[in-house]
């Protein structure tokens, strides 16, 4: 016979709708400016850092497109530069689709 043992924590995280429902209240001393900055940190964390990191990986697809497409345009290696070259605007496509998702998002700092 197996008992069952129920642990409540009370540090357990909340429902979602609780979680909504109660809005952060400024410190006293504190200006609203910071709070509001703190909060949208908060509500989406190194947003900035990821904006940095798509800026560098979509500027080194730009290099790579640019290389294989002056490839192309010298007729070095053709076929392996047209795959090459898809796969490098690809991910030129991708950061774009990212930094698009990033900017839609509510508190954009």
């Amino acid at each position: 016979m197996e008992a069952t043992i129920f642990i409540i924590d009370p540090m357990a995280k909340k429902s979602k709708s609780e979680a909504q429902s109660q809005k952060p209240t400024r410190p006293p001393g504190m200006s609203q400016e910071k709070f509001d900055r703190l909060v949208g940190e908060v509500q989406s964390p190194f947003k900035g850092l990821r904006k940095v990191i798509y800026g560098a990986v979509g500027a080194s697809g730009l290099v790579g497109a640019f290389i294989f497409f002056t490839q192309l345009l010298a007729g070095r290696d053709v076929k392996a530069a047209t795959s090459n070259l898809a796969v490098q605007l690809g991910v030129v496509g991708i950061v774009v689709f990212l930094f698009w998702l990033e900017g839609r998002g509510k508190g954009d700092s």
